[in-house]
């Protein structure tokens, strides 16, 4: 059984970048074959992403904000209670009004250091540090 609070989490499992900071939860060293991240995006900013190696699905527990599928145009509002699933590696724009407080869980595992690259995807990074493609971390463009 594996029990944690977010409270106890170290430096280890939280990663911030300029629009959100992401709070790892469950990573792919738990050997659940998901990882759940609490995700906090910061009030007023607009993230474009598209987890080409990944799927997510998203689960809002507090704030009011916007996800724009790109590949149509179309905006969802999004507000506490509000699930959303990124099940065809959509690309998106996620934009916060307020904070938004986000549950959300990955497949495969995340291993805990990603962060978006330029085309707002994450890495398929393995747990001793190199990409799916055997390539070093941070060795992709």
């Amino acid at each position: 059984m594996i029990v944690r609070r977010l409270a106890e989490l170290g430096p280890a499992r939280e990663v911030k970048a300029e629009t959100w900071t992401s709070r790892r939860l469950l990573l792919a060293d738990d050997r659940m074959g998901f990882s759940l991240h609490d995700t906090i995006i910061h009030a007023g900013t607009e993230t474009r992403m598209c987890y080409r190696n990944h799927l997510e699905a998203v689960y809002c527990v507090a704030g009011r904000g916007s996800i724009e599928a790109l590949a149509t145009g179309e905006v969802f509002e999004i507000s506490d209670g509000t699930v959303y699933a990124l099940d065809q590696h959509d690309e998106h724009v996620l934009r916060a009004e307020t904070e938004l407080r986000l549950v959300c869980v990955f497949r495969p595992a995340l291993v805990g250091r990603e962060v978006h690259d330029a085309s707002g995807a994450y890495p398929l990074l393995t747990e001793d540090g190199a990409d799916a493609a055997g390539a070093p971390e941070g060795a992709r463009p």
